[in-house]
């Protein structure tokens, strides 16, 4: 359905009116990195709610997390059911079908060595507005093909021997490992909770409005997308009428336009804007916020800027934990070696 070419942004340009963009769940794709061997910014495949269908044409080791999606291998004519969150090691020829989520929204697909699409200021992450990055700046179509590392075949191979064990199912065809990673972003509970701090124009609403915000729940609009998500929910009244001049944004600006209705700027939120900022998501809840899909719920609770900054570092502590364990595996020496 949307499926993009993806790193963790380009970063450095918003002065010149460039977004950032990259994986709308950074901590998904490099864990899926991490999988496969790869230093965390190297560029895969975003996958929005419905997946494609991939021929191999190499021996590739490849990896997927983030939303638990419904995936199939064929290997040798038989059919067998992709595990995820581990590595899984392909040949030529073999197959990979990515349908829908059971759980979550977004997937991230590494392959060893990456996706070797050219960069673009320094990113190869795709920029769907500015048809930027990625495969000549667009979702993915049928056909396409899908540049790899000119060594992914012999990475695949290398790293593979580096794992500790080389168990295979009971029918001899599918190379992973006993091991998984836990999913880090995927939400548990409905509505979910978003925590946020105060916006520079908190003060521009009423006490009720502040007071529906805080205490009542929003559904994530079908009119969402990777720029921002809209919410349905209670209309936020303005105790101030106009706008404002136009100022910088960021990944996380709650705004609310002239309608009351809250929009949370996503990856590829423009760089400035004229609507009333009324709270900032805290960078830790960002990723689980990207796995929700239209028509779920969330609802936004109020923090202070050091318990933003406090949620954030054990975010990347515990993600650290993760990838030190990874790399653990593959420091570990093979079985009977």
């Amino acid at each position: 359905m949307l499926t993009t070419v993806q790193d963790c942004g380009r970063h450095g340009w918003q002065h010149v009116g460039v977004v950032p963009s990259g994986a709308m769940d950074c901590g998904s794709l490099q864990l899926a990195n991490a999988l496969v061997g790869n230093s965390l910014d190297l560029a895969g495949l975003e996958i929005t709610l419905r997946g494609p269908t991939l021929l191999f044409q190499c021996d590739t080791l490849l990896a997927l997390a983030g939303a638990q999606f419904g995936a199939r291998l064929t290997v040798g004519g038989h059919e067998l059911p992709c595990p995820l969150n581990r590595p899984v090691l392909l040949h030529a020829g073999d197959r990979l079908s990515i349908d829908q989520p059971r759980h979550g929204f977004r997937a991230y697909l590494a392959i060893a060595g990456g996706i070797d699409v050219a960069p673009t200021l320094g990113s190869r992450c795709t920029y769907l507005a500015a048809a930027m990055g990625g495969i000549e700046g667009r979702a993915l179509k049928k056909g396409d093909p899908l540049p790899l590392a000119g060594d992914a075949h012999d990475l695949a191979h290398a790293r593979f021997d580096q794992l500790a064990g080389d168990p295979t199912t009971a029918a001899a065809q599918l190379h992973s490992v006993r091991w998984s990673v836990a999913p880090r972003s995927l939400p548990r509970d409905e509505p979910t909770v978003v925590r946020c701090v105060d916006g520079r124009h908190r003060h521009f609403f009423t006490p009720e409005a502040l007071a529906a915000f805080e205490a009542g729940s929003y559904r994530i609009s079908a009119q969402s997308n990777r720029m921002g998500y809209r919410m349905l929910g209670a209309r936020l009244e303005r105790a101030q009428p106009g706008d404002i001049l136009s100022e910088p944004t960021a990944l996380g600006t709650v705004q609310v336009p002239a309608d009351g209705l809250p929009i949370v700027l996503m990856a590829d939120h423009q760089t400035t804007g004229g609507y009333a900022k009324i709270a900032e998501v805290a960078t830790a809840d960002i990723g689980r916020l990207a796995q929700l899909r239209p028509g779920q719920e969330v609802r936004f609770v109020r923090c202070t800027l050091a318990d933003a900054r406090a949620l954030a570092q054990a975010e990347h502590q515990a993600l650290q934990v993760a990838m030190q364990a990874i790399r653990l595996k593959y420091n570990a020496p093979t079985a009977g070696h």
